[in-house]
C-alpha cells in the first residue's frame, strides 16, 4: 500500500555509495518533513501517469501474484511472487550540480513464496537514479536497478528479478481497465487531509513465464495484482503501521483493503474498494469506517519476535472475508535496503460461507516496530 522507507540513516547511504563523505546528508533528507498542501485530485492521465513523478516525495510499483507449475499428472506446485520498486525524492541535494547528488533514490524488494516448500526466498536492492545502474522513466512504466526491472510494453508488463537462490521472468497481461482507488485516483491515508497519494491499482493480471528456484527453472501460470503509488505526504504522527490486502476473486473481482493503526491497535483510517466485472472500470469505494479488520490467529516470528496476525476476519461492504496466509512466515528483513522489517505474503480469500473466492497478498507493516516515514 505504502513505500517501506524507514529509518535510513548517512552511515547506510555511505555504505551504499549514495553520498560522497563531506556532504552534510542527514536522514530528514530522505524523509522529508511535509511542508507540503493538501493534494489537489486531477484527472489522471495515461500513459503518463503509468510513469514516474520524480517532484513527489515517494512513490511506489508493486506487483504481486499467484503462480503454479507442473499439472494434475505430473504435480502442481503453488507460488507467490512479490516485485516492488521504490523512488524517493532526497530533498537536500536537490540544488546541487554535481552529477554525483544523489536526488533520486530506487530501491527495490523481490520475493518468492514457496508454498509446497513452505518457505520464503527474498532479496533487496538500492542504488541512486543514473549512472546506467538505476532509472524510473517518467513516460511510462519503465523501472530498472541493475539486472531487476519492471518494463510496461501495452498491453503486457515484464517483472526481472534475481536475488539468493531464486530468480523469475515474468509476462503480465491486461485483461481488466485501471482501478482508480479513493477519490477517481486520490485516496486519503489519514484524518489529514495531506495524508493522501495517488493510487491505481491493475488486478487481475495473467501471469507466464518462469520462475527458478536453487538453479532448476519451471515454466509458470498464474495471476497477479499492480499497484501505482506516488505522494507528498508522511503517515499520520500516531499511526505505527498499517494492514493492507490486495485481491483476486475467482469471479474477475478486485477487492481491496486497509487501515492505519496507532500503538494500541486501533485504526486510525482506513478505506479499500470492490469491483465486480460488471461494474466496468469504477470500483465501489468504500467509505471511512467501513472497513474492520480483526485479528483471528497470531504467529511469532523466530527472527525478530514480532507476533503477527496470519489470520484476519475484515469485513467490508461486499462482504464479510476471512483471510488466511498461505503460510505463517513470510516476515521480510529490509533493514540493508529501507530499512523496514515487515510480512508481506501470499493468502487465501474466503467469504462469509467459508468458500475459497480469491487469493492475493497481505501486508502488515509496525508490528515489529512503529514505521516512520
Amino acid at each position: 500500500m505504502l513505500p517501506h522507507l524507514h529509518g535510513l540513516s548517512r552511515r547506510h547511504l555511505l555504505a551504499a555509495g549514495l553520498v560522497a563523505p563531506l556532504w552534510p546528508l542527514q536522514a530528514e533528507a530522505i524523509t522529508t518533513v511535509a511542508k507540503t498542501q493538501a493534494l489537489a485530485r486531477h484527472d489522471l492521465q495515461f500513459p503518463r501517469d503509468l510513469g514516474s513523478h520524480p517532484d513527489f516525495a515517494t512513490e511506489w510499483w508493486y506487483i504481486t501474484g499467484h503462480l503454479r507449475a507442473g499439472s494434475a499428472d505430473t504435480g502442481q506446485r503453488e507460488f507467490g511472487f512479490q516485485l516492488t520498486f521504490f523512488r524517493s525524492r532526497v530533498a537536500a541535494t536537490q540544488g546541487m550540480r554535481s552529477a554525483f547528488a544523489a536526488k533520486q533514490l530506487i530501491f527495490a524488494h523481490a520475493a518468492v513464496t514457496d508454498v509446497t516448500g513452505k518457505k520464503l526466498w527474498h532479496d533487496q536492492r538500492i542504488a541512486r537514479e543514473g549512472f546506467g545502474v538505476a532509472q524510473a522513466s517518467a513516460q511510462d512504466s519503465a523501472v530498472t536497478l541493475r539486472d531487476w526491472s519492471l518494463v510496461h510494453d501495452n498491453p503486457q508488463y515484464r517483472a526481472v528479478a534475481a536475488g539468493s537462490g531464486f530468480q523469475f521472468a515474468l509476462a503480465l497481461t491486461e485483461t481488466q481497465p485501471l482501478l482508480l482507488q479513493g477519490d477517481r485516483g486520490l485516496s486519503r491515508k489519514g484524518p489529514d487531509v495531506k495524508q493522501a497519494s495517488f493510487y491505481y491499482s491493475l488486478p487481475q493480471l495473467q501471469v507466464t513465464g518462469t520462475l527458478e528456484l536453487e538453479g532448476r527453472p519451471m515454466p509458470v501460470q498464474g495471476t497477479a495484482w499492480l499497484d501505482h503509488e506516488w505522494s507528498q505526504a508522511l503517515m499520520d504522527p500516531q499511526a505505527v503501521g498499517w494492514d493492507w490486502i490486495g485481491m483476486n476473486l475467482l469471479d474477475g473481482s478486485a477487492l481491496t483493503a486497509f487501515r492505519l493503526r496507532d500503538k494500541a491497535g486501533n485504526a486510525l483510517w482506513d478505506g479499500g474498494s470492490f469491483r465486480h466485472p460488471s461494474m466496468g472500470a469504477a470500483p465501489h469505494v468504500f467509505s471511512r469506517g467501513e472497513v474492520l479488520f480483526q485479528a483471528v490467529r497470531h504467529w511469532t516470528s523466530p527472527l525478530t519476535r514480532a507476533s503477527y496476525p496470519v489470520e484476519w476476519r475484515v469485513r467490508t461492504p461486499a462482504d464479510f472475508y476471512i483471510v488466511k496466509a498461505v503460510i505463517d512466515n513470510q516476515e521480510l528483513d529490509s533493514r540493508a535496503s529501507t530499512g523496514a522489517v515487515y510480512w508481506e505474503g501470499l493468502s487465501e480469500l474466503f467469504d462469509s460461507k467459508g468458500q475459497l473466492v480469491g487469493r492475493g497478498y497481505l501486508e502488515m507493516t509496525g508490528y515489529a516496530s512503529p514505521l516512520r516515514l
